[in-house]
Parts: C-alpha cells; structure tokens; sequence
C-alpha cells in the first residue's frame, strides 16, 4: 500500500499516486480536500515504501516496519503528540518506542518529526496496511 504513497520534497503532506502524464506524475492530496495536482520531473518524488531509518547495527529499517511499531505501541490509534508543537524531548521519547536503536547522529529530529506526521495522516485516511506483501517486495 504504501508504494502508492508518496512524499514531495518541498510540499507539505503526503500523496496519493494517480496517473502518470508526460514528465509528470498526477497525484491527490491525502487530506480532505483530495486536491489533485501535478508533480513535475524536476520535483523531487519518493514512494514511503522506499524510505528507510538508520540505526545503530549498520543496517535500515523500512518505514512500513516503523510503521507496524507505532501502530502496536498506539493500538491503531494517531498518536496524539502534535510533531510541530511537541518538544525535542517529547519526539525522542516517542521515536525511541517506535525504533529504538535508530541511529542518533544519522536521525534527525525533523526526520522523526516528519515520520510522525505522516504516520497521523495515514491513519486519519484510514490507511492501516502497512506490511510488505511477499509479491511487492519480490517486485
């Protein structure tokens, strides 16, 4: 499911893949508003399901596997710390539940601001399917 997610480096939110066009890609935004939009070949596109995190053996963790944790420590449920308003201490605090041998000079604050978010708005829209099926990680 979250190959259809993406992220857009400069644009707030996450979105939803569409179509493609020619040197563009039509995607919608996942909020209410469902604004359907282009983004261009110059703008920097990247799927969640190839975003990883760094941690301390040497090796990444899927976004979908820090998902699946912060769905377990939440049952399911948005985690109710606001990631712009919360302090430092508050999103290590969650990120440490979430993954806790993250890499700490390589893992950013903002990074796990980021992961915050969008894990809230992915559950807001109802999207809850975060394993890798055995056929998408064959592809």
């Amino acid at each position: 499911m979250l190959k259809t997610i993406l992220a857009i480096s400069g644009k707030p939110g996450l979105y939803k893949f569409i179509s493609r066009g020619k040197n563009m890609l039509i995607v919608e935004t996942l909020d209410a508003a469902k604004t359907r939009q282009p983004a261009y070949a110059t703008d920097r596109v990247v799927s969640l399901s190839d975003i990883s995190i760094y941690t301390n053996d040497d090796k990444e963790v899927p976004l979908s596997t820090v998902f699946q944790n912060i769905q377990r420590e939440w049952d399911g449920k948005a985690v109710e710390l606001h990631p712009k308003k919360a302090s430092q201490d508050e999103i290590l605090d969650f990120f440490k539940k979430a993954l806790p041998n993250f890499d700490t000079d390589r893992v950013r604050v903002n990074d796990m601001r980021k992961v915050l978010a969008w894990y809230n708005i992915l559950i807001g829209e109802g999207i809850t399917d975060f394993e890798e099926k055995e056929e998408e990680a064959a592809e």
